[in-house]
């Protein structure tokens, strides 16, 4: 009889992961490749066949395929999605100042309509002209549509409606709001939507990727996604609801942990090429954040694991702050593309560059910097401004040094557009050229690397002297920021977690004094209460040195480089339904949510309606998400205070939580 292996694939910002994973001998064999951002399947394709061939495995000897990715997440921390057109059912312009969501919208459409329903699901009536009026040129300026109706959670009626015409007439992606969380509060509900509707292409390119390379293979198996919680969802699921996604590597890196150190209590930190991720275990489950997951800037209805995301990872942008007497060096938020990756992929036209400006008698602003498209297909490009158009056209498949690129200032926040769009990379000095120049890392061009730390050696603080003798010391200057800059965002997330996070370890003296051991007559210090359990391919270089400063132990596991990949295939299917029942008169029990109203006289004969519903919808919805074989528990939230000796229903909460192992090919 065949054994069975299942795939864990892990789509991270600069690496995708990819392992294979026996129940009985855990990692069988585990690969990485470059995350090819053009064509996702290049680089799924190239981590799968290497795990293939160590592994010595027949693809027909795999049964699930399991994905997490950090796609998403990096798209919002970097502001990067899609133009999305956002319709208010029953909301005006004033809810636009709640939330957040007149930031997260920015310059994309807005569309308000009358109609909406109240809190036990009676409408106001609903009026499309003005969506009928707008929507065959909106339908040319959006790659998606994100619907929010006022208490849609109660009665998803006038959405749907709504839905039904935007598809019918553009054809394009609707994402509404109903479908993403029961949670009131509508701007939060309508800025988690619109952030969904933003990503739908991007994650539906990803899983469309590995399904054509598995399908190539003839790997014909179910394949699962990881959620921002750590449990796991059908492709087709991620397909309609990728916001759930966000946070799904580090999710994954955090169920990964805990199977690969056997730790229950730990602080977990994921170092990638964009982010830092930090999250904390406590009786060896993630801490989950009740509130909805921050990314970017924006709290959504997401329910994740408690993680925090730092834009700070090995390819975090190097900035030189040198208006003081002494130069700082600050990392991130923004991701570039290593100098050592693009002259790993382009040659000569990185190398060349930066050799002719290092023959400069004087360092020019740019020095150091190039662009190049991301070779996304063009369609993904429309709806560009025409000043937009006409720089995007100067940039091609090889980069241009930004000194020959930009020959105004304004130009320099077009090609950020460019950049927040996904359209173009920056190419630019990182923590992976440090470490290439010190010989920690060598798959890239060390060549490129030390020219660029080079350059960027040559940097005058305010005295005039050059901010670093050599490339080694200019290098090891950037790796001790990536060490201090990471001890804080530990830190800060750890504190957050502890309920003291107005203090802040970037401005805190007394925290400088600890972390540094700086002495004095009063003396600092601090640690943390667990190990640091230390994640990511760079981790055993940067974390031993990081724990050492936030006084604890370092646990790095040998496979710390592919735990979002195992974290991917050893996770469970988890579906949560919530069923409301509320009292608008005396005598009347109305059961809203997760299908269509009922309407009841009898509060007994309500509630049993409301459990029967939510177990039943729980069941189904952990099925679709690809459970083998669920099981239920549900709990029971009773609003209903004394009110002149007798009790009044207020609203009453059914929660059915449905779980189960996902379901595997048995070939």
């Amino acid at each position: 009889m065949t054994s069975h292996f299942l795939l864990g694939i892990d789509t991270g910002g600069t690496y995708t992961d990819a392992v294979l994973f026996s129940e009985t001998a855990g990692v069988v064999a585990k690969a990485k490749a470059l995350t090819t951002r053009h064509d996702l399947a290049v680089g799924i394709s190239s981590a799968v066949e290497q795990v293939l061939q160590r592994a010595d495995v027949p693809a027909s000897a795999i049964s699930l395929v399991s994905l997490s990715t950090t796609l998403a997440t990096n798209a919002l921390v970097e502001g990067q999605g899609g133009r999305a057109g956002l319709v208010m059912i029953g909301f005006g312009p004033e809810d636009l100042k709640r939330d957040g969501l007149q930031d997260a919208l920015g310059s994309d459409p807005v569309i308000f309509l009358p109609g909406g329903h109240n809190v036990h699901g009676g409408e106001t009536p609903l009026d499309m002209s003005a969506l009928d009026e707008a929507l065959p040129t909106l339908a040319e300026q959006v790659s998606s549509f994100a619907i929010a109706g006022y208490f849609a959670v109660r009665n998803p009626a006038h959405e749907q409606r709504v839905r039904d015409r935007i598809r019918e007439v553009s054809h394009l992606p609707v994402t509404c709001s109903h479908e993403l969380s029961s949670k009131l509060g509508g701007p939060r509900r309508a800025l988690t939507t619109l952030l969904n509707a933003r990503l739908v292409s991007m994650i539906d390119r990803l899983i469309g990727s590995c399904e054509g390379f598995l399908k190539s293979r003839g790997i014909d198996v179910p394949m699962m996604v990881v959620r921002g919680d750590g449990a796991l969802i059908s492709a087709e699921e991620a397909r309609l609801r990728p916001i759930e996604t966000i946070l799904s590597g580090p999710a994954a890196s955090l169920v990964g942990a805990r199977h690969l150190t056997g730790l229950d209590n730990a602080v977990v930190s994921d170092i990638g090429g964009t982010t830092t991720d930090v999250a904390v275990l406590d009786r060896g489950r993630p801490r989950l954040d009740a509130e909805g997951a921050v990314v970017g800037g924006f709290r959504t209805m997401v329910e994740a694991v408690a993680m925090r995301t730092y834009g700070l990872g090995g390819d975090s942008e190097v900035r030189i702050n040198d208006r003081g007497l002494k130069a700082k060096i600050e990392l991130g938020p923004r991701r570039l593309m290593p100098l050592s990756l693009a002259a790993a992929l382009h040659g000569d036209a990185v190398l060349s560059v930066l050799e002719k400006q290092l023959r400069a008698q004087h360092a020019g602003r740019n020095n150091g910097r190039l662009a190049v498209r991301t070779g996304l297909p063009d369609h993904l490009a429309s709806g560009l401004q025409p000043q937009e158009q006409a720089l995007y056209e100067r940039i091609g498949a090889s980069p241009i040094s930004l000194e020959n690129l930009l020959t105004s200032t304004p130009q320099r926040a077009t090609l950020d557009r460019l950049v927040a769009r996904g359209l173009v990379h920056i190419c630019g000095l990182t923590p992976s050229d440090a470490m290439h120049v010190l010989g920690r890392q060598s798959q890239w061009s060390a060549e490129a690397a030390r020219l660029g730390i080079e350059l960027a050696a040559r940097t005058r603080d305010g005295s005039g002297q050059p901010i670093a003798t050599s490339a080694e010391a200019m290098a090891e200057m950037i790796v001790d920021r990536v060490t201090r800059q990471s001890s804080e965002v530990i830190l800060q997330a750890c504190l957050g977690e502890d309920g003291a996070g107005a203090i802040d370890p970037a401005v805190s003296q007394a925290v400088d004094r600890a972390l540094t051991r700086a002495p004095g007559i009063v003396r600092f210090s601090l640690g943390l209460d667990r190990p640091l359990v230390g994640l990511g391919a760079s981790a055993p270089v940067y974390y031993p040195a990081i724990a050492d400063m936030l006084g604890t132990d370092a646990a790095i596991p040998n496979e710390a480089d592919v735990a979002n990949a195992v974290g991917a295939v050893v996770g469970q299917v988890r579906a949560s339904v919530t069923v409301f029942v509320t009292a608008p008169e005396e005598g009347i029990f109305i059961v809203n949510g997760a299908g269509v109203s009922e309407r009841f006289l009898d509060q007994d004969r309500a509630f049993s309606a409301a459990r029967r519903r939510a177990e039943t919808m729980a069941l189904e919805a952990a099925r679709t998400n690809g459970a083998d074989e669920p099981v239920s528990m549900l709990r029971e939230e009773i609003d209903a205070p004394e009110v002149e000796g007798s009790r009044k229903l207020i609203e009453a909460r059914f929660i059915a939580q449905a779980s189960g192992r996902p379901r595997i090919a048995h070939g």
